[in-house]
């Protein structure tokens, strides 16, 4: 057969064909790393402020969507809004807060986004309190709590590693 002009030029071109289109290879790894990073944020972790030292304990459960409530040796913070001072909690007679009562149902009145919702709901309160509390103030801050219709009372703690 001959090699005319038309073939070597066919043939050129032909040799052009085999590079790599990596544009949509690339919006697809984009895509993978927004979806990666979007639900990578599904367990919560409750911060701990500095002033607040939480007992240890072994547990295995995650903790829930909930109402925190902090109590740290000089305030009382309900979702990180000062609500009382610690000092006063300590020598207050009453058995209920009704500071913390009322912060409560502010939070009830304001609900915004669906985290706040499913927190008000579930009539739930985590509650972070300084080691250092004694516990007729712990007391107090929960019956104020269950008072207010919360009836789930979860007490925050720092994960150790299990005996065994």
């Amino acid at each position: 057969m001959r090699n005319t002009r038309r073939m070597k030029r066919m043939e050129r071109n032909r040799k052009k064909v085999s590079a790599l289109n990596l544009t949509a290879l690339m919006d697809v790894f984009t895509i993978l790393v927004f979806f990666l990073l979007a639900n990578s944020s599904s367990s919560e972790v409750l911060s701990t402020p500095k002033q607040i030292k939480l007992p240890d304990s072994v547990v295995e459960t995650k903790p829930r969507e909930t109402v925190v409530v902090m109590v740290g040796p000089e305030q009382v913070l309900v979702q990180g809004e000062p609500v009382i001072g610690t000092a006063e909690l300590l020598d207050s007679r009453r058995e209920t807060i009704g500071e913390i009562t009322e912060r409560l149902d502010q939070l009830e009145r304001n609900i915004i986004g669906i985290n706040t919702r499913t927190a008000m709901q579930s009539k739930e309160i985590t509650l972070l309190a300084d080691k250092t509390i004694p516990f007729r103030a712990l007391k107090k801050v929960m019956s104020t709590c269950t008072r207010s219709g919360y009836g789930r009372i979860s007490l925050a703690v720092i994960q150790k590693a299990s005996q065994s």
